[in-house]
């Protein structure tokens, strides 16, 4: 069903794909491809592929930032990122940044719905609870993107434990059917306990 639906995909949005590759060429020039090692079915290491968002020198001039480079360091992300471009911000808005990633399903590295993907030097957080982690291949979208609340690190976590422990087909098309609805701001909840009750590790 991955591989189906990635093929599918891709020939639906290659012209939404060049379109966007184009605007980010003229906005900041190349490369207008992001890959980010992150990590697969049974800790195996992959580049997943995303529209770059962010400007050229992203990594290096956030390291000359201490005070963003911290908050960084504790969430994987930052609010309102002064890295992103204008561009940018409307692919994320609209998630169209990661449309790329249906190659990684595709190449069966990704799964359209799953925990959403990490980086090798996150796994030391998931505690004992990172060789079940490991046991899934990440997903293009899962609970955390259609959950109605923006978590921390340890929900989000708590979130990945919660579907690795009771995915099922039903459960993936709840999710994949209320991924569209989530991007224009819809978003519900899923889960039966809070995930901040659910235990991160």
């Amino acid at each position: 069903m991955d591989v189906a639906l990635s093929l599918i995909g891709l020939i639906a949005v290659s012209p939404l794909l060049v379109a966007a590759c184009l605007g980010i060429l003229v906005e900041d020039g190349w490369p207008v491809i992001h890959r980010r090692k992150v990590l697969g079915l049974g800790g195996s290491e992959f580049k997943a592929l995303k529209l770059r968002t962010m400007r050229a020198d992203a990594d290096q001039w956030i390291v000359q930032e201490p005070a963003l480079y911290e908050q960084y360091r504790a969430h994987t992300k930052l609010d309102k990122d002064p890295r992103v471009t204008r561009l940018g911000r409307l692919l994320r808005g609209l998630h169209i940044d990661e449309l790329p990633q249906l190659v990684n399903v595709l190449a069966g590295q990704m799964s359209i719905v799953g925990p959403r993907m990490i980086h090798p030097s996150e796994l030391a957080r998931f505690g004992s609870f990172g060789t079940a982690r490991l046991s899934v291949r990440p997903g293009i979208t899962g609970l955390w993107q259609v959950s109605k609340t923006s978590y921390g690190y340890d929900e989000r976590i708590a979130l990945d434990r919660f579907y690795i422990e009771n995915h099922s087909l039903v459960l993936d098309l709840r999710i994949a059917l209320l991924t569209i609805p989530s991007i224009f701001g819809w978003r519900t909840n899923l889960l039966p306990t809070p995930p901040n009750r659910l235990g991160g590790n």
